[in-house]
């Protein structure tokens, strides 16, 4: 008796896709028209710029740069509350269990087209409209923010254990005490850490809106960059790292510890339900060995 081995597994969906990606792939470089014989300047170039910035910065304009890195940040703060005032019930809204159906895809579709636009064409319409001012980045940031930090939201909320929630609807909670009194506190810490992540995120992209004509450390660094002073440019880009870096390490520790205080909370409350099961527990043993005795 003869044994039929099994047929070889086709990969054609495999191979199709693997085509498609090279394709792809190939059709950027084609459109970008690279100069490929320029490449192996590049680095000498990139490193005689870096010498022009950082060799002898210009600290006369320090005072200057710490106040337009002030407004920038000032812009990011603000985005970030506008941002978090209209996301959070948005996106609570748009959670499946809260909001009806219709609601939570007309919402999540408003959603996706706000992420779908860059901070910098939102800065660009506003522009129009506000001015050149650094509460056009504001708005902006505050805008584009909706996007992301309502998704962030409302994914939040459905990944929550549903027992709280259904134990206030089983009492005879609506819709609103429910998310007061189940949702909210179960959700506070996670919406708060993206909050503050949101607020970093803002930092970063202010100085990006500046160079577009929305104020702050951007359009002091687009200005020089124009002028080709170097030496005020490197400055600038100091500040920019220097100021990023603090925020970027007290908005952690203060997400960490928002996250490690909830963590801490949960275990605090876990003794006492675990004590309370090994004294049931006991008590059914003893009872059983007491039943057994007689």
């Amino acid at each position: 008796m003869s044994l039929q081995l099994p047929s070889k597994p086709r990969k054609t969906y495999e191979t199709i896709i693997s085509v498609v990606i090279a394709l792809v792939i190939l059709a950027s470089f084609v459109s970008l028209r690279i100069t490929w014989s320029d490449l192996p300047q590049v680095p000498a170039q990139v490193w005689h710029y870096l010498k022009l910035m950082f060799e002898n910065p210009d600290w006369s304009r320090l005072p200057r740069a710490l106040m337009e890195m002030w407004r920038s940040i000032s812009m990011a703060w603000i985005g970030m509350i506008g941002t978090v005032i209209l996301s959070i019930p948005l996106g609570m809204l748009a959670a499946r269990g809260v909001g009806p159906a219709w609601l939570r895809a007309l919402l999540r579709g408003l959603f996706a087209v706000i992420r779908a636009f860059p901070e910098a064409v939102v800065a660009i319409i506003l522009l129009t409209v506000t001015g050149l001012t650094p509460f056009t980045g504001a708005l902006a940031l505050a805008i584009c923010g909706i996007g992301q930090q309502s998704k962030w939201a409302y994914e939040t909320i459905e990944s929550l254990p549903p027992g709280p929630a259904e134990a206030v609807r089983a009492a005879g909670g609506t819709t609103a005490e429910t998310v007061r009194w189940a949702l909210w506190p179960q959700a506070a810490p996670a919406l708060i850490s993206f909050a503050l992540y949101r607020f970093e995120i803002n930092i970063r992209t202010s100085a990006v809106l500046g160079m577009v004509g929305a104020g702050g450390i951007g359009d002091m660094l687009s200005n020089y960059t124009n002028y080709r002073q170097w030496d005020v440019v490197g400055m600038t880009l100091i500040v920019i790292i220097v100021a990023t870096m603090i925020v970027d390490a007290i908005s952690g520790a203060i997400r960490r510890r928002i996250m490690r205080g909830a963590t801490v909370r949960a275990t605090v409350a876990e003794p006492g339900s675990d004590a309370e099961r090994e004294d049931r527990r006991r008590d059914v043993l003893i009872a059983a060995e007491g039943t057994g005795g007689r």
